[in-house]
């Protein structure tokens, strides 16, 4: 007969309460019915070590901590700057925010013993600040012109200079495989401190609005926000009901992308037509919907004209959406798409990454730490380590 784990009951169903997950799911990830599940989570019967194992890794929480005499103390949630009839954070957002206020616990310990030196720019500004100061700010500390680019990619350069200052990136649309996460729940989220910000922002979405997201929450940090995000964009719906630190960062993201400098030098023709519109856009790194409301909100282009445009936009990016889903089938027929350990560096963040691995080859660290600060088993270092630099 198998042994027992004499797991701490109220224990095993906070942790099943916190990772938002019904008895249902929870009972078909160690197949037992959910009655037993709950005889369990009562104190009636015990699981078998190997169970206990399971749900530990389908709740994310670590094996020992279900021998506890008590529910331990947990990360604070952070401030939900979502609409208050937005959708209630799932198992996913759950744990990708647990996930990056671990990572960021672990890298402020590590900094706070080495005296690093606290970050400035972190809670430079506030409410009452300027917006147009704000992204000024950010620009100038990034070292960072909208219309002279040095890369192809324009976010790939936001997070490298970004990443650069000591600010970290963390970007996926999933946890594993089977678990995604729900842009309509979540599109990102900071942690303003000022020995490790973090920055998350749900990839799954194209660059240009995952672009306008990173910036939003780069503006959480420059005001000290740390919150949760979602209906992130230039021209928001139901503007009324937004948090007011939501519309502040967006206003913040709008003059960083497009200062009023490049806008109000912008040539007429690029309104004559949705293509000139859409490549103006593109070397922007933003979408012709933000281009185009940002030039309605500077008068620069009549209301007439933005319904036109808009409304020829709205058919090219429907035929865009048809071409980049024809594409993803096709690469799934061939196996292609990006590396999953090119997607797993993103996830942990370039600059998280090779904290982590100098902590690892220094010593200063335990291998089974790294392995779990990074997600991945220590024979796949190398591996994580060959796409730092792309």
């Amino acid at each position: 007969m198998a042994d027992k784990a004499n797991i701490t009951p109220k224990v095993l169903k906070w942790a099943r309460e916190s990772a938002k997950m019904s008895q249902e799911v929870a009972a078909s990830k160690v197949l037992i019915s959910v009655g037993k599940l709950n005889e369990w989570e009562e104190g009636l019967s015990l699981p078998t070590i190997r169970q206990a194992e399971v749900l530990a890794k389908a709740y994310r929480r670590p094996f020992a901590l279900f021998f506890l005499p008590d529910v331990p103390r947990d990360f604070q949630p952070l401030q939900d700057f979502r609409k208050k009839n937005a959708k209630p954070l799932s198992t996913g957002s759950i744990f990708i925010i647990r996930e990056i206020q671990q990572k960021q616990a672990w890298i402020k310990d590590v900094y706070e013993d080495t005296k690093e030196p606290l970050l400035s720019f972190v809670g430079r500004f506030n409410l009452q600040s300027n917006p147009i100061d704000v992204a000024n700010h950010i620009l100038d500390t990034l070292q960072i012109d909208p219309p002279n680019y040095r890369k192809d990619n324009p976010i790939k350069e936001w997070i490298d200079k970004s990443e650069s200052k000591g600010v970290f990136i963390s970007r996926t649309s999933f946890i594993h495989p089977k678990l995604k996460l729900d842009s309509d729940e979540l599109q990102g989220f900071s942690i303003a401190d000022k020995n490790a910000p973090f920055v998350f922002v749900n990839s799954d979405d194209w660059n240009a609005p995952q672009l306008f997201t990173l910036v939003h929450e780069l503006a959480h940090i420059w005001i000290a926000a740390s919150g949760i995000s979602n209906e992130i964009e230039p021209e928001p719906k139901h503007k009324d009901k937004l948090h007011p630190v939501e519309l502040f960062c967006n206003e913040v993201a709008a003059n960083a992308l497009m200062p009023i400098k490049i806008m109000s030098t912008v040539s007429k023709s690029i309104f004559e037509s949705s293509g000139n519109l859409f490549k103006a856009s593109k070397e922007l790194g933003i979408s012709s919907y933000a281009f185009l409301f940002r030039a309605l909100s500077l008068k620069l282009i009549p209301f007439d004209k933005y319904q036109k445009l808009k409304k020829d936009a709205d058919i090219e990016f429907n035929a865009f959406l048809k071409r980049e889903e024809e594409k993803k089938i096709r690469q799934k027929q061939h196996k292609g798409g990006p590396d999953y350990f090119q997607l797993l560096v993103n996830k942990n963040s370039h600059l998280f990454t090779q904290v982590v691995m100098d902590a690892f080859r220094g010593g200063i660290i335990e291998p089974t730490q790294a392995s779990s600060l990074l997600n991945t088993q220590i024979n796949n270092f190398s591996k994580l380590e060959s796409f730092l630099y792309q």
